[in-house]
């Protein structure tokens, strides 16, 4: 075993250097990273650490998203033995600097979006700067000596208004969580070789410990593939498991849960999910393969070779964990602290415990307290605080997690709730809120719950906070709840919260404190103070004003300021946080607060389907459509009109991808783009057209007569297999439009968009569309602005054939915008080139 994490790093990267390590969404596109590569960037920082004079000991801030060069700037301090000190990504700047004040750092690594903090007496690097190829090499251990007693980190945990306490982690306490899942998972690297490379979605923040053992510490033993994602969206994160061939998604029990209600959601607006329940029932006691066999339809959705969960964070509750093990999916529970370096116990994937936190790791020991609170002791167990103002353990080593639990004959470990938040009840016996919220939760009407604890009259009584589905007889799925709990666990107070999703940390974990004092001053009879719309909260973060005193008839646009592309922003960041799917026709015409609302509770209509064959990127569908192209296509623009091509000289020495802009008049503009573009690019093109057009012709409307469908259903056929087309919607669903395109350009291809969204008719060109903005800024390619001549002038004079050369294709000159430009002068600017031609 490694005597220091540096050592761990360079012996499991350097082992699978020419495979692929991670790999993160960057816009609408896939960026990846081989081991070698992030090896590479981590000796540069190293060496550049050097150069600085930052040695062994010395404090560096390190302040972003997830990201490969998030992990290369954690080595890369490891390696100089300099001592990370990670921030969540969400922390405000506030508290990074008075973090940054406390441990006397010496340099920030951050991301781009970070730049704004300020420190004049702190030098910073940017990790997208990172060089992606330096070749430097690793640099020589034997320079920076490093032994297990070493302080590799160090984690803060507190919140934003206390002052900071900061968790000191050595390479020991890692490397002794490393040795048992080193050591446990020999026996199966043999079979592992069958499904390689296992690859991860990992969604938890690599700032906290438990993300880093899954996105940092253990895929390296494996040679896994890391895959990182902001998008928390159930069905992005469906997409993302199907299309990446994910293995292993890694995050929070809020996830599980909201991906169940996305299942659950989806057979009820397909009429199956009455017929869903009754397999769900017949499938109890069923053998593992039985049970994916019943479920086939879901292993589909997700791909076939996604086979677990991962959820730590907090507890997974059992209604959650047992849906996705009934559907053969198995859903692992870890526990564990930053105190004790992430991992105390966790479930065996092949030896569920059921409703169990899992067993304990060796090197650990586990016992009870009197009143049940797990005490852990072992090499795992944090050096203690930065500062040393407080001591972590007693005089016997014991560290005192505040957590109640349970263990049973097996040595499973149960999780009972924060001792804190245990209510005492008038007779002296604890009531558990986890045991009270499950059986909340396994009432169909309720979407999520919190219990909290109201003192009054000199007692603690439990109050359900519930979130429910639909407009629900409240009282009676109380009652309902109350019929599984003991006489004196029973709710008699509960509460409706008022928004569509609790308040939340950047781990997914409710608020509960915030719970509390809402409970408590609507029971007590204090009106609550905060009148914080959720949705100002959203308003004020994309557009970066204080808003304050907001009403269901603040004014979007002439209150808040809104433009259209915080519209646009707006609808993304409400969709992620509500998880569903809203019309951009239906938003684009709410005016108020109060008319999101409405959309919010259930007004907006129902997501369009729309699809996306990925059969068409690949082989034997793009050698069938280049032969097309030569037995159909030329000879069909060749009787049309010929067209002759200007400005193919400036596309020399251009590779691709490309976006490619042109004027839209006629529903034939792609033929003639697709002749003017040399073979490179002409048989690596796909095509943007409207989404409500393309989708009525694979899904015909009910009154079509059977001929009609069939022809209508060949038409799309031959429309995405030999144009190679995909839909853009107008009303909603267009992100998704844009994603397909960003997967395509990671295939190689080039993407042909009709910015105006409609054909002229005029002959005067309409206005771009911000959207055009977006997307560029999002797939970060050359764009190459392209315009037809002649073709409206045959079109009004009613003539479907031109003379060779009467119509005209002008290539324009290969555009590059800066990242981050403003959407609507990217689309100006597009519009004005194209005009230009």
């Amino acid at each position: 075993m490694a005597e220091s994490l540096s050592q761990f790093f360079l012996e499991n990267f350097e082992s699978h250097r020419g495979e692929r390590a991670y790999g993160q969404r960057r816009g609408y596109r896939m960026e990846w990273f081989t081991y070698s590569q992030v090896l590479e960037m981590a000796a540069w920082l190293a060496k550049e650490l050097r150069r600085r004079g930052i040695g062994k000991g010395e404090r560096i801030m390190l302040w972003g998203e997830n990201s490969a060069e998030w992990v290369a700037a954690f080595f890369g301090c490891t390696l100089r033995g300099a001592v990370v000190v990670p921030m969540d990504d969400a922390a405000s700047a506030d508290f990074a600097l008075r973090v940054a004040r406390q441990v006397e750092a010496r340099l920030w690594l951050l991301s781009r979006k970070h730049l704004s903090i300020m420190v004049a007496d702190i030098p910073r690097l940017i990790l997208e700067d990172f060089p992606k190829a330096s070749h430097s090499g690793a640099i020589d251990l034997l320079e920076v000596p490093i032994v297990r007693d070493d302080i590799l980190q160090i984690v803060f945990t507190s919140g934003t208004t206390a002052e900071p306490k900061g968790v000191v982690i050595t390479h020991g306490n890692v490397l002794a969580n490393i040795a048992p899942f080193e050591k446990g998972m020999r026996p199966y690297l043999k079979y592992e070789r069958w499904v390689h490379p296992v690859r991860f979605l990992n969604l938890l923040p690599l700032s906290h410990v438990f993300g880093q053992f899954l996105g940092m510490f253990l895929p390296p033993l494996l040679g896994g593939t890391v895959i990182f994602q902001e998008e928390l969206k159930p069905s992005e994160i469906a997409n993302t498991i199907h299309n990446e061939r994910v293995s292993v998604l890694v995050s929070v029990p809020r996830v599980l849960q909201s991906l169940k209600q996305k299942i659950e959601r989806d057979m009820e607006d397909t009429g199956k999910l009455d017929a869903f329940r009754k397999r769900f029932r017949s499938s109890e006691g069923k053998h593992f393969l039985h049970r994916w066999w019943i479920f086939r339809d879901i292993h589909r959705q997700f791909g076939w070779k996604f086979w677990a969960f991962i959820s730590g964070g907090a507890a997974l509750d059992s209604e959650t964990e047992e849906f996705w093990g009934r559907l053969g999916y198995a859903a692992i529970q870890g526990y564990g602290l930053t105190e004790t370096t992430s991992l105390i116990s966790v479930n065996h994937p092949f030896k569920l415990g059921k409703r169990s936190i899992g067993k304990v790791l060796p090197g650990r020991e586990v016992k009870l307290a009197e009143d049940g609170e797990i005490l852990i002791r072992g090499a795992g167990v944090a050096a203690g605080y930065w500062g040393g103002t407080q001591k972590l353990t007693n005089d016997q080593g014991w560290y005192r997690t505040g957590d109640v639990g349970a263990l049973d004959e097996a040595g499973n470990l149960y999780f009972k709730g924060r001792k804190k938040e245990v209510i005492v009840a008038p007779a002296g016996l604890n009531i558990y809120p986890e045991d009270l919220e499950t059986s909340l939760r396994a009432q169909p009407e309720v979407k999520d719950c919190m219990v909290v604890g109201i003192e009054r009259g000199g007692n603690a009584e439990p109050c359900a906070v519930v979130i429910f589905r639909s407009n629900a007889d409240g009282q009676k799925v109380v009652d309902r709840a109350n019929g599984s709990l003991a006489d004196f666990q029973r709710i008699r107070l509960w509460l409706k919260w008022p928004e569509e999703d609790f308040p939340r940390t950047s781990t997914q974990k409710p608020r509960r404190r915030m719970i509390a004092d809402f409970a408590a001053n609507e029971i007590l009879g204090h009106p609550n103070p905060s009148t914080q719309s959720p949705i100002l909260d959203l308003v004020s973060r994309i557009t970066g004003k204080t808003i304050t005193d907001v009403t269901a008839g603040t004014n979007l646009d002439s209150d808040l300021g809104l433009s259209s592309l915080d519209r646009v922003e707006l609808i993304g960041a409400l969709e992620d946080r509500y998880q569903l799917d809203l019309s951009e026709t239906r938003f684009s015409a709410a005016r108020t607060i109060g008319d999101i609302e409405k959309l919010l509770r259930g007004d907006a209509p129902q997501k369009a389907a729309y699809h996306y064959p990925q059969c068409v990127l690949r082989w034997p569908v793009s050698w069938i459509r280049s032969l097309a192209h030569y037995l159909l296509m030329r000879p069909a623009m060749l009787l049309l009109g010929w067209p002759r091509i200007e400005g193919r000289e400036n596309l020399r020495g251009l590779k691709g991808p490309l976006l490619v802009v042109c004027n839209h008049i006629d529903d034939v503009d792609v033929g003639f783009v697709q002749t003017a573009l040399p073979p490179r690019f002409r048989f690596r093109l796909a095509t943007a057209t409207g989404g409500e057009a393309l989708e009525k012709l694979r899904t015909p409307s009910p009154d079509r007569n059977w001929t009609g469908k069939i022809y209508d259903r060949i038409q799309w056929t031959l429309g995405v297999s030999l144009l190679n087309l995909f839909p853009l919607p107008r009303e909603a669903g267009f992100r998704q439009s844009f994603a397909y395109a960003g997967r395509a350009v990671d295939r190689g291809y080039s993407i042909l968009i009709f910015p105006e969204g409609r054909h002229t008719t005029t002959g005067q060109m309409n206005p771009f569309r911000a959207g055009i903005g977006l997307l560029v800024n999002n797939l970060n390619i050359p764009v190459l602005p392209m315009r037809i001549h002649g073709l409206f002038e045959l079109k009004q004079a009613r003539k479907r054939f031109a003379p060779p050369g009467k119509i005209r294709v002008h290539i324009g000159r290969p555009i590059e915008f800066p990242q981050h430009a403003e959407p609507e002068q990217i689309a100006r600017a597009l519009r004005q080139a194209v005009e230009a031609l």
